[in-house]
């Protein structure tokens, strides 16, 4: 990208092109190459447009915000399929919680970026052969592969979105990790919307019974279950018209909390050594730890694309490797308990579906850690760093599928 801008520097036509294709990655990539093109008149005025600092919210075209509306409203609508149709609830969201958010997310990336019929066609059809397939899983409650394809599929889903959001960029290392980005953002924005939306209900709840009017049957069966459903939805649709609402929330959430989650997780491994818990043995606690090791792999994912789009010291990326380092050895502990259980008890879907995600992991994390050293040894910057990240996300794809779709079949749907 910042080749493609200091080349088209003088072509108007073709600067509007890639900063309507990818704004977040022209606006990064124009701020880096800015103080080598600074004299020239197209560049400055780029600059005002790019970082004008406007206070106001962008609600976006009519269009748009009715577009939100409706997905909003089917997202609620799917939510409450349960009630209308007499289901049980705990089967239908067990098997159908990713199909309230990810579909509508995908049709908004898919109108917003107007990407092609055919792309379009591949993301409905995998939308409804997961709906298909799931559904007509054998229902058994003791069926170990159920209970993975459940827990992976929106993970799938999740892969599909991110299918969506890159549209016609397959190969664009930078679109993916804007859409590691855009998680992030998400994430903090709905976690915002949330947090306003829990305070209105305490507020709501409390007016209406000083005046004896129970309405709190009605409140959570319809107005809560929609808010939850569009929460995300609203969520992306915020980031994506003003993106400088979290602009300057997201850098300092990783950057605060980079450190603290390393001091944390030091502490962690000292205390199960002090206690003696074993993950070679106790199940649950494996369990626990796997999950630790997810949660502060998407910590390090999400710092890592914050750090590079804000220029952080070199400070901030020593914090990164060290905590990837750490992070290394927690993976390690995990993948031999798992090949001792497997060694000493037998091959069960479960190991090998947490056996496969773990490597995968670790090689990323070797990856990621390596390219960490590297720029801060060579104090060049961390795009190498970004692509490590990159270039293994249809891997985690992958393995998501193969966890989904196959292993019920492979395990005779045990």
């Amino acid at each position: 990208m910042k080749a493609e801008i200091i080349n088209n520097i003088h072509n108007s036509k073709q600067l509007e092109k890639l900063y309507r294709e990818n704004k977040t990655s022209f606006t990064r990539a124009f701020n880096e190459v800015y103080e080598e093109i600074k004299e020239n008149s197209v560049a400055k005025t780029w600059n005002e447009r790019l970082n004008f600092e406007d206070e106001n919210i962008s609600w976006g075209t009519n269009k748009e915000l009715l577009f939100v509306f409706a997905l909003s409203l089917i997202a609620g609508l799917v939510a409450k399929i349960p009630q209308f149709a007499l289901l049980n609830e705990d089967l239908f969201y067990q098997r159908n919680i990713g199909f309230i958010v990810f579909p509508f997310l995908c049709a908004y990336f898919a109108f917003k970026q107007n990407i092609s019929t055919k792309k379009l066609s591949i993301i409905a059809v995998s939308i409804l052969i997961a709906v298909l397939y799931i559904n007509f899983l054998p229902n058994n409650s003791k069926s170990d592969t159920l209970l993975l394809a459940c827990i992976h599929l929106p993970l799938f889903l999740w892969s599909v979105l991110g299918f969506t959001f890159i549209g016609d960029y397959d190969k664009n290392n930078n679109k993916r990790i804007d859409f590691l980005r855009y998680n992030g953002d998400v994430v903090v924005l709905t976690t915002i919307i949330l947090i306003a939306g829990a305070l209105l209900t305490g507020i709501t709840l409390g007016l209406f019974s000083l005046i004896d009017v129970k309405i709190e049957d009605f409140y959570f069966k319809y107005i809560i279950i929609f808010g939850l459903a569009a929460a995300p939805i609203i969520g992306t649709y915020l980031v994506q018209t003003n993106p400088h609402l979290v602009n300057k929330v997201s850098p300092v959430i990783a950057k605060v909390f980079t450190p603290l989650v390393l001091v944390t997780l030091i502490t962690y491994l000292f205390a199960v050594i002090a206690k003696g818990k074993n993950p070679y043995n106790d199940r649950n606690f494996l369990l626990i730890f796997n999950m630790l090791l997810i949660g502060v792999m998407a910590i390090i994912l999400f710092s890592i694309t914050e750090t590079s789009k804000n220029s952080e010291s070199k400070f901030a990326i020593t914090i990164l490797f060290l905590l990837s380092l750490v992070t290394i050895i927690v993976n390690a502990i995990a993948i031999s308990a798992i090949l001792f259980r497997i060694s000493t008890w037998g091959i069960t879907p479960n190991r090998i579906a947490i056996l496969g995600g773990n490597i995968l992991m670790f090689i990323n994390l070797s990856m990621v850690t390596f390219n960490l050293f590297k720029t801060i040894k060579s104090g060049k910057e961390i795009e190498q760093v970004e692509k490590s990240i990159a270039i293994f996300l249809p891997l985690y794809c992958i393995w998501t599928m193969i966890v989904t779709f196959i292993f019920p079949l492979l395990f005779n749907f045990k």
